[in-house]
């Protein structure tokens, strides 16, 4: 019977880098590829936001983003938009919002009355690329 769960582990064991979060590679890690530029370059913000990270946007996706979230080892953790609350009616809409780091985790959706960069009232609407208990990655 030992033989069951040393050939159960090892089955598993090949089948984890399957089931493990693969992040495309221009995003991974800090800095990302392409136009995206650090936030703390852009606007009067820290370089890292404690409960967010350290952030990049691509400056042309301003507002809504999206704003890509690393951890202090340069890991992505979120995917983060802005959406202007004002833009939240009728007759906007924010259709196809990628998830530039690939799977989600899970997603929290909370108000922000503005900021540097995102002045006006606005829902932080953040896609979260590692689990519930890896957040603490950002929370300091």
């Amino acid at each position: 019977m030992k033989l069951f769960p040393l050939a159960l582990a090892a089955l598993l064991g090949g089948s984890l880098p399957v089931l493990a979060h693969d992040v495309p590679a221009e995003v991974a890690k800090s800095p990302p590829a392409g136009a995206f530029k650090a936030v703390s370059g852009l606007v009067k913000l820290p370089d890292f936001l404690p409960g967010m990270g350290q952030l990049f946007v691509d400056p042309a996706s301003l507002p809504a983003g999206p704003f890509l979230a690393y951890d202090h080892d340069g890991a992505l953790v979120s995917t983060i938009y802005m959406l202007p609350i004002k833009d939240l009616n009728p007759d906007k809409s924010f259709d196809d919002l990628a998830a530039p780091g690939g799977n989600v985790d899970h997603v929290d959706v909370y108000y922000n009355a503005g900021h540097p960069g995102v002045e006006e009232p606005h829902a932080h609407v953040v896609l979260w690329h590692v689990s519930k208990a890896d957040e603490a990655r950002v929370a300091q």
